[in-house]
Parts: C-alpha cells; structure tokens; sequence
C-alpha cells in the first residue's frame, strides 16, 4: 500500500511541478546585435510567434527580421542581398531572403513560417548572401533564442 501511495505523491509533483523547459516563451522579440564592432548603427530585430494557417492546421513558428543600417553587400565582396539565417547546432537550419524595403536602402527585410521543430538554442543571424550562386556569407547580425523576450 504504501508504495502505491508513494508512486501517486511523485507523479501528483510531477504533474504540478514540472521540470522547466529551455523552450521560449511566445510571442517573443529580441535585438540582434553586430558581429563586428567596425558595422556602426547596424542592428535587427526577429519577432518570433506561432502561426496558424487555414485551413486549421497544426502550428508552426514564425521567425520575422527586420535589419537597419546594413551596409551594401556588395562592399563585402561577392554578395548582392541579405538572409535571415536560423539554425539549430548539429540538427536543423532554415534560411530565407531578406528584402530591401525601398531601392538603395539600407533596411531589410523577411520571413519564414514553417518551422516545426521545437525553439530551444536557436542561433538567428542575418548573412550576406549571393542571390546568383546561392551561396551563403558571414553573419553581420545576430543573437541566440534565450535572450527573446
């Protein structure tokens, strides 16, 4: 008896105090910051939620960035754009273009809301890009997923 008793007590805590999860919580938004300190006023921001599409369908994440004051890639050699960069070490990674909001801007932006897997240590980055070769830069920006708040 007493065992089965003890067995109820420890799931009842589980249950109630469950251990916490290194997931974030969503909506959530933070400041991607220069990899380089020479990339003066640069900064982005990703705002990162989840998506229901329609018909009903099961949720997906939304990862938005926005990038200002990003110096012309071509002044990074052969790079024509930007892309929003994602990724997870050793696991999953997603890539999508950026856009400049006006011609001769120096604002980009873009999205991607497909991802299904679960958000714990993600690295989100804005990299040059190569819109011909389809090669992808250096990250300019970026910031883990912890710091989203």
């Amino acid at each position: 008896m007493k065992p089965i008793v003890l067995i109820i007590v420890i799931l009842s805590m589980a249950t109630v105090f469950p251990l916490p999860s290194k997931a974030i919580t969503m909506p959530c938004s933070m400041i991607l910051e220069p990899t380089n300190k020479n990339i003066t006023n640069a900064k982005g921001v990703a705002l990162i939620y989840k998506v229901q599409f329609h018909p009903p369908s099961f949720e997906r994440t939304n990862i938005s960035i926005l990038g200002v004051h990003l110096p012309d890639p071509s002044s990074y050699g052969v790079y024509d754009s930007y892309e929003g960069f994602a990724f997870i070490t050793e696991e999953i990674s997603w890539r999508f273009n950026l856009y400049p909001l006006r011609e001769k801007d120096q604002t980009w932006a873009g999205k991607i809301d497909g991802i299904t897997a679960k958000m714990e240590n993600v690295e989100v980055q804005v990299r040059l890009s190569n819109s011909k070769t389809k090669k992808i830069g250096p990250s300019l920006l970026e910031k883990n997923i912890k710091y989203c708040k």
